[in-house]
């Protein structure tokens, strides 16, 4: 039988605590549970259910659980292909973690092929109003990279150098002058957070969407290719081509690329302990902040 974690780690083991105690409150089953992700939440897929469970790392991530909620309804009565909650009760509080649930998408995760599609549906919800139901919040783009460093296993000297940094490009953002108009944004605009089905692509994830600049959800795929290597000059141009506007050609971008590596060099840094490969990707991710310029490809994670 799961026991409730009491050591304050939140790791695969712990997650399936959280997962067994949170399904049995909502009445769904938990036997069968895949782990899917385990970064910011730990992410399970549940056959038995047809459902997905997202349970986030602590109670700091209530609020960005029950945004989740709110924008996928947003999203859905605006006809925009989203992510669609469960029809209960949301988020749940289980041993002090937000956990929610989600219907199960039959389809696959987007793949390097796709990056013209993303482009399409960033172009579409930056086109969209501000929700009049609620309000999202405002985008702080290093609010989650400090307490990764000060929590993390890692040593004094990465964890000086990256609060450093923080701190350096905290003062740069200030002087940044964005061209474009501000708009709903997803804020982890990556392939990995599509789903194409037979019916068309469906945009998950709504953890960090906010109000704030469309420039953040552009500058992910262009560090994605100039940082870390994921994308040819062919695929990054088709993404330029059908989105209509060149992030990498606006002189704020080596700003705002800076701070996608810190964010993608502390996200991996959460899960240091978990795996040899996952060190070794967070130490080939830290040679690139060490020397202000990418020295070798990222390895996705």
């Amino acid at each position: 039988m799961a026991t409730k974690d009491t050591s304050g780690r939140f790791d695969s083991t712990s997650a399936v605590a959280v997962l067994v105690s949170a399904c049995a409150a909502a009445g769904l089953e938990s036997a069968d549970a895949e782990l899917l992700r385990l970064g910011e939440n730990a992410i399970f897929r549940l056959p038995d259910s047809a459902c997905v469970a997202r349970i986030g790392r602590n109670m700091s991530h209530w609020a960005d659980a029950a945004k989740e909620v709110a924008v996928s309804g947003w999203l859905t009565a605006h006809r925009y292909p989203a992510a669609k909650v469960l029809e209960l009760p949301q988020p749940l509080e289980v041993d002090d973690h937000p956990v929610t649930f989600w219907e199960h998408i039959d389809g696959r995760n987007g793949a390097r092929q796709d990056v013209g599609v993303l482009a399409e549906l960033l172009r579409d919800l930056h086109s969209l109003k501000a929700p009049e139901g609620f309000q999202l919040p405002k985008r702080d783009v290093l609010d989650r990279a400090r307490p990764r460093i000060e929590s993390s296993q890692v040593s004094a000297a990465d964890k000086r150098l990256l609060l450093g940094t923080c701190e350096r490009l905290e003062a740069e953002l200030a002087a940044v002058e964005f061209p474009l108009s501000p708009a709903p944004t997803h804020g982890d605009a990556h392939v990995q957070n599509l789903m194409i089905t037979d019916s068309g692509p469906v945009l998950i994830d709504f953890e960090r969407f906010a109000w704030g600049q469309p420039e953040w959800d552009l500058a992910t795929t262009a560090t994605e290719y100039r940082t870390a290597g994921w994308w040819t000059d062919a695929e990054y141009a088709r993404f330029v081509e059908v989105y209509g506007f060149d992030v990498t050609a606006w002189g704020g971008f080596d700003v705002l690329r800076a701070v996608n590596e810190i964010n993608m060099t502390t996200w991996i840094m959460q899960n240091v302990l978990e795996s040899e490969e996952i060190a070794a990707e967070y130490e080939t991710r830290m040679r690139t902040i060490r020397a202000g310029k990418p020295v070798a490809a990222w390895t996705p994670f």
